[in-house]
């Protein structure tokens, strides 16, 4: 059985102030972390004061991206290194924005994952197509090829603690989500992709979630499938009443 995990990626959105608001605010829920992972994916400038808040809590702390070099010449940067010395727990990896505005590739993706289990962070790795790539029925060969690319050359155990999230990139941000049945089969694409290259029981272990306008309304349905193990959730991670839905869901499933 797979633990649901729950990510919120809340992109470039909060003051510091509003982020250890909401993390207080969560921390007083009740959650099971022995049956879902809680993750807060947070702006750089905010994950120092996010660790210390969340420590002793069932809420981990992820970067939203992070450079493949330890250290260097790279204004703006953050490496997996400095990430790892502040007590982050997951970094996200090849996000649709971050491929799409900031020139990310399936090689520099699969540089970022292999830093982020050198440095024993835990990468959150996105994976999807474009519309056109879906109306020309190429989703499958161009998610299989996005994860395997990712994971050139790790072992067994990297692979199998990697997080892949599947996230179409028509779905992101315009309120299109794609149906259960399908995000399950595409969920169920990649692990035949990773049984292919790593064997049955990386494939049955590895946990791998669906984003793309997740909401307490959907989140249900999308859980109950077989392949799909949680959730990559943009919007719907802002307030604190709406993840917290999302996280009892995935209490539940």
């Amino acid at each position: 059985m797979r633990k649901p995990i729950i990510a919120g990626n809340w992109k470039m959105y909060k003051t510091l102030s509003e982020a250890k608001d909401f993390a207080l605010e969560l921390k007083e829920k009740q959650v099971d972390s022995s049956k879902v992972d809680a993750v807060i994916c947070a702006p750089a400038l905010f994950l120092d004061q996010l660790v210390h808040v969340a420590k002793d809590s069932f809420i981990s702390i992820a970067a939203q991206t992070m450079h493949e070099e330890k250290e260097g010449a790279f204004t703006g940067e953050v490496s997996a290194h400095q990430l790892q010395d502040l007590g982050v727990n997951y970094v996200v990896i090849g996000h649709s924005e971050r491929r799409q505005y900031f020139n990310e590739t399936d090689e520099s993706v699969h540089k970022k994952v292999q830093a982020a289990f050198e440095n024993k962070l835990t990468p959150i790795i996105c994976v999807g197509e474009t519309l056109e790539e879906r109306e020309q029925n190429e989703t499958v060969n161009i998610v299989s090829a996005q994860v395997m690319a990712a994971l050139e050359g790790l072992s067994e155990e990297n692979v199998e603690n990697a997080i892949i999230a599947y996230e179409p990139i028509w779905a992101i941000g315009t309120g299109k989500t794609a149906t259960a049945d399908d995000a399950n089969d595409v969920c169920q694409a990649i692990r035949e992709t990773i049984l292919d290259g790593f064997g049955e029981e990386v494939a049955n272990s590895v946990r791998i979630q669906y984003g793309g306008s997740v909401k307490p309304e959907n989140i249900e349905e999308l859980l109950s499938n077989e392949h799909i193990d949680g959730a990559l959730v943009g919007g719907a991670s802002l307030q604190v009443d709406s993840f917290f839905k999302l996280l009892e869901a995935g209490q539940n499933a």
